[in-house]
């Protein structure tokens, strides 16, 4: 059976990068202009976002010796295009922990392993406490991350305001920190992560979106896409938002729903600002970090947004950001922006991840639905694809994180306390 592909909207992120990218990195990637397909692949991952590249990546290094990337615009065009990402370890649910743990040991050594420089910044994630209610929370985490291996601690509003100076520590009861979380650059792990897994022999090919999945007696036989037909067996969606139209088009559901999240930019500031943590305010979702142009990037998952496609920068948002930080951080309430992003969120009912093979069509794997943490856990979910696609047992057992846990089994939803 061929299943098509329903119509959706789609824009290019708006905005230039905060900088360029590291030099090893720059101009286009080879092989990835529009091309002939091959007319077969061991494994089509559909979607070059930094899921799909590192899928591809552990995939190819590990010998798969025919891998194809489909891309339906250019890599990292989607919500990896964001000039700066978030890396923890900092979660309440032991699976997340796990992910975000094995991630950051690859993130630290991604200049050796795939072999690019990702401006990693190890400056730590600052979570700002403003309730007993709140430390409780965090408390009860912290000591779940500790036994696990995390470094984080539950600090003093003092302690905060030393590591972070824009931050009122009367606003505040505590503070949960990890020093070594931290943030790197999305666009760059993309490339890099691509470029490896060429050179390993896999195949990109942009600008060729999928238009169905051919799912004959129960197992993936084939991807149509708008430059012909590949016959495979394997098909990994890493498509991010759109990933239930793609589940749809081989008949597995995916509940994943698009949802616009924006961040600002101030520009250089004078002076230039201190070197601070991420730093999240748990009540507001505020959030503000350094940015590579010796400014600021500010942040909020703004709760009146809808879900949808739309990916336009625009500013109503700033207003409950500018009323949390006169709260938290008095300092950024008045500062100006000189534009910003706007990217999609893949929403799950639970916002953790969907990964897993799909039971209803053999063949078909999933790595999406991350809800604003895929970058972090991108390098574990590219090891763990891996595994599923050759049948070995991965570090951590993912069963829970099946699209099946929906399927009216409330206690399998996963909890998570720690989601801005």
């Amino acid at each position: 059976m061929v299943h098509s592909a329903p119509s959706s909207e789609s824009a290019p992120l708006l905005g230039p990068l905060a900088g360029p990218l590291p030099g090893s990195l720059a101009g286009p990637l080879p092989g990835s202009l529009p091309g002939p397909l091959p007319a077969s692949a061991e494994v089509v991952v559909i979607g070059g976002g930094v899921v799909g590249a590192s899928v591809a990546f552990h995939l190819a290094e590990a010998g798969v010796g025919n891998v194809l990337v489909l891309e339906r615009d250019e890599p990292a065009s989607g919500s990896s295009g964001k000039p700066i990402g978030g890396i923890r370890a900092q979660f309440s649910d032991p699976l997340n922990i796990g992910l975000g743990q094995r991630s950051l040991e690859a993130w630290r050594a991604f200049t050796t392993r795939p072999g690019a420089d990702i401006g990693i910044e190890s400056v730590g994630y600052l979570f700002l406490l403003g309730s007993d209610e709140e430390v409780a929370t965090f408390q009860q985490a912290v000591d779940v991350q500790n036994d696990l291996g995390v470094r984080s601690r539950i600090i003093t509003p003092r302690e905060a305001h030393a590591l972070c100076p824009y931050l009122d520590p009367r606003s505040v009861v505590a503070a949960a920190y990890s020093p070594d979380d931290g943030y790197a650059l999305p666009k760059a792990a993309v490339h890099g992560y691509l470029r490896a897994a060429q050179r390993h022999g896999a195949t990109l090919r942009t600008h060729c979106a999928v238009t169905g999945i051919d799912t004959d007696g129960g197992q993936v036989r084939a991807v149509h896409t708008t430059a012909g037909t590949v016959r495979t067996k394997t098909v990994v969606c890493a498509a991010g938002p759109w990933s239930a139209a793609v589940g749809a088009m081989a008949g597995v559901e995916l509940p994943v729903t698009p949802l616009r999240r924006q961040i600002a930019l101030t520009g250089p500031l004078n002076p230039a600002p201190p070197r601070i943590p991420f730093t999240l305010d748990f009540d507001s979702t505020l959030y503000f970090h350094n940015d590579s142009a010796g400014g600021l990037v500010l942040g909020l998952s703004d709760p009146r947004q809808e879900p949808g496609f739309g990916r336009e920068f625009s500013r109503e948002w700033l207003e409950p950001f500018r009323a949390a930080a006169e709260r938290r951080a008095p300092a950024l309430a008045g500062l100006k922006t000189v534009g910003g992003w706007a990217g999609l969120y893949e929403m799950t009912p639970d916002r953790n991840a969907l990964i897993g093979r799909a039971r209803e069509v053999v063949g078909f794997l999933y790595a999406t639905g991350f809800s604003g943490h895929g970058f972090l856990q991108a390098p574990a979910v590219g090891e763990i694809v891996r595994d599923l696609c050759l049948d070995r047992t991965p570090f951590i057992d993912v069963g829970p994180l099946s699209a099946s846990r929906f399927e009216g089994h409330a206690a399998a939803v996963r909890p998570e306390a720690h989601i801005i």
